[in-house]
């Protein structure tokens, strides 16, 4: 396929522009601000993106967090009733990294059909792939109504391309939002905003969350979570494991933890523990907590006492909850 010069000069400015955004855009705002960045080069009515799992890690594939643009608020609820019979979604998860493309409403499931004439998805196209560490997918779908072409191969490979800088850009930000934790701790973890709308679900959060509350279904934490996250920090029995919800600036943090001397920090002191680890100043955390530099020094004294340990190096493996592989 050849582009010509004018299409390479909108992709390069596309992929600017992520950067810009990337850079200064809120999380809760980043993938919806970047898709809006592509929206000039590749048209679309509406998009949805989010977090899923396929029928390897459910019974059914599932949305666990979404995030829309021109789409009714009930769209990933009605797609849940109904997901095991949605075959374009079933075969972008089935094919990561690579454009799925579908057009009309010809599927033989009478109800993703009218499911998809009513929210007018006539042309859709739509990526998912591995998100490390979670546990689970990552997918990102932009649609087309009546009116429009479908989605042409010229726009596939511009489509697959910045979504692949979208998800490096994203995967940064998750890692520097979850104050350190190792990548293979991130199934473990979640970040929602104050209100308790999810940004981020590791796999095995979301379990442990579906099966405390099998009604859930996303992306609104569950109700008595929500409502801890307003008085953050906090931590939660969820039988043998700890959930501690923490300040991270103008976000929280959900940790589930299982056991150790680490679960048994007071919430405040583990916030300011992981922060630390993480390389920010007594200043920094000092703003981000809402404390004075002075109580984080004492936060930090007690913290190193609790878990024995003498440097930052230390503080920073006794904190981190990945399990370690044996060699």
């Amino acid at each position: 396929m050849k582009l010509d010069l004018g299409t390479l000069e909108s992709f390069s400015a596309a992929l600017l522009a992520l950067i810009d955004v990337a850079r200064s855009a809120s999380p809760e705002r980043l993938i919806h601000d970047a898709l809006l960045a592509l929206r000039p080069l590749v048209p679309f009515r509406s998009a949805w993106w989010g977090e899923c799992s396929d029928t390897g890690t459910h019974s059914t594939p599932r949305n666990w967090l979404h995030g829309r643009i021109h789409l009714s608020p009930s769209f990933a609820q009605e797609w849940n009733r109904l997901a095991a019979d949605d075959v374009f979604a079933i075969d972008s998860m089935r094919r990561p990294g690579m454009v799925q493309r579908f057009s009309g409403h010809d599927d033989p499931n009478p109800e993703v059909a009218a499911f998809s004439r009513r929210h007018a998805l006539d042309h859709a196209m739509a990526m998912t792939v591995e998100l490390p560490g979670s546990g689970l997918l990552f997918f990102v779908a932009l649609y087309r109504g009546e009116a429009s072409p479908g989605f042409d191969d010229g726009e596939s490979a511009l489509f697959k391309q910045f979504v692949a800088h979208l998800l490096h850009h994203w995967r940064i930000r998750v890692r520097e939002l979850l104050l350190g934790a190792h990548p293979r701790a991130s199934d473990a973890f979640a970040l929602a905003d104050r209100h308790g709308n999810l940004l981020y679900l590791g796999a095995r959060l979301g379990s442990l969350l579906h099966e405390r509350h099998p009604a859930w279904a996303g992306s609104l934490l569950p109700a008595d979570l929500a409502a801890m996250v307003s008085r953050a920090p906090v931590a939660l029995a969820l039988g043998p494991h700890q959930l501690t919800v923490q300040p991270c600036g103008e976000l929280v943090t959900l940790a589930l933890e299982r056991g150790g001397r680490t679960a048994r920090l007071p919430p405040r002191e583990r916030s300011v523990a992981m922060l630390y680890a993480q390389g920010q100043s007594y200043k920094e955390i000092a703003r981000l907590l809402g404390l004075s530099p002075a109580t984080v020094r004492t936060y930090l004294r007690s913290v190193y006492v609790q878990l024995g340990v003498r440097n930052k190096i230390e503080l920073g493996s006794a904190l981190d909850p990945a399990p370690r592989a044996r060699r």
